[in-house]
């Protein structure tokens, strides 16, 4: 709005000089043909040079509508036809898992794995998901999972059991918890914990 603006005011400027131009530099009966020669070089400097900052600021407004358009198009997640992709959306830490999705994965795992019977005797005690001393819990939602963390892919029947991953997520299986983290960053948006202690 601000460059219209003023490419408006600078068009009527334009104008109104041409106007008043007109008369000053009309020729004088031979009269000060030195003069008018330098009036005539010196508007059209000055007319040249208003057209280069008029093409300038076009030129800037032109790239900017550019990059707003492309940021529009980055955003635009093509309303899922086939084909297209689907731009990633950036999902807030937490709460993309709800009860219902907890309590599936933990049968799951209930039904599968038991109550600590894969266990040794001693770590099935400890109530600690099978984890030997000094691997605990590594991993916060919304912070990124540490890189030395092994993480591997849940399995298919676990999967089934939850929403389907978004565009630029993955489900991963660390310890006996199950992450929803992002991909490239492996920022933690969810995590269910604890599938294995119970």
């Amino acid at each position: 709005m601000q460059i219209r603006l003023s490419s408006h005011r600078l068009l009527a400027v334009l104008i109104a000089a041409a106007f008043c131009a007109g008369p000053a530099l009309a020729d004088k009966d031979d009269k000060g043909g030195k003069h008018h020669d330098k009036a005539e070089k010196h508007a059209q400097k000055h007319e040249d040079k208003a057209e280069r900052k008029a093409g300038k600021h076009a030129e800037k407004a032109a790239k900017q509508q550019h990059k707003e358009a492309m940021k529009d198009r980055r955003d635009d997640d093509r309303d899922g036809r086939p084909g297209h992709r689907v731009a990633r959306r950036d999902l807030p830490p937490g709460g993309y898992f709800n009860d219902r999705h907890r309590e599936s994965v933990r049968t799951y795992y209930v039904q599968h794995y038991g109550h600590g019977k894969s266990c040794p005797p001693g770590l099935a005690k400890k109530n600690n998901g099978c984890q030997p001393p000094g691997h605990a819990k590594r991993w916060n939602v919304g912070q990124p999972l540490p890189r030395d963390v092994v993480y591997y892919t849940v399995p298919q029947p676990v999967l089934v059991r939850l929403p389907p991953q978004p565009q630029g997520y993955r489900y991963v299986h660390v310890g006996g918890d199950v992450l929803l983290i992002a991909i490239g960053t492996l920022m933690v948006i969810d995590g269910m914990d604890g599938l294995l202690r119970m």
